[in-house]
């Protein structure tokens, strides 16, 4: 009965801790987003090696460290805008790209007036197939999904998973102080 005492005043005072500074961006004509105070650029050398894909996001941000990154990409899509069935497609796929997903969160929600898929886990890669393994890599992560016409707006939010404490808060800020017009 102590522990749990002790654990609701522990919660009671974090929750009134101050909220993440954000920085709002202009990442591209009608959309805005709030950037973690600190964060800068990535400039294109950087985005290549850590967001190898041919198409490049719109915009990536870094914390100072380099460890924790926000990315804005934009993809098409011939999805309409129903959250729940992306729900569902999104949280699969997330399942099938890790070999063990910790979900916090795994909602529809609405941020500034416009639906979003919202994804909060902790991802874990083990490489089980060769004799010779790599270390298994464990990330904290909160991606958020939304359309607007035939494009798919993707949100995401990653750092290292033993830094989760750190960085949850500043995520679900950044994440929260989204605006697309």
């Amino acid at each position: 009965m102590k522990i749990f005492a002790l654990l609701c005043s522990l919660l009671a005072l974090t929750s009134f801790g101050p909220k993440p500074k954000l920085t709002t961006m202009k990442v591209a004509p009608g959309l805005s987003v709030g950037v973690p105070q600190g964060f800068t650029p990535l400039p294109d050398e950087g985005i290549a090696v850590k967001f190898p894909s041919p198409r490049k996001p719109l915009a990536v941000y870094t914390s100072p460290s380099g460890r924790a990154d926000y990315s804005v990409a934009v993809r098409p899509t011939m999805f309409g805008p129903d959250y729940n069935v992306l729900l569902a497609m999104y949280k699969a796929s997330v399942q099938r790209l890790y070999t063990k997903v910790e979900f916090l969160t795994q909602e529809v929600r609405k941020v500034n007036g416009r639906e979003f898929v919202a994804l909060e886990f902790v991802s874990t890669l083990a490489d089980n197939r060769r004799a010779n393994q790599l270390a298994t890599l464990r990330k904290y992560e909160f991606i958020q999904y939304t359309v607007q016409g035939e494009q798919l707006y993707i949100f995401s939010f990653s750092a290292p998973a033993e830094e989760q404490a750190q960085w949850r808060p500043v995520a679900q800020a950044a994440l929260g102080d989204i605006s697309l017009k």
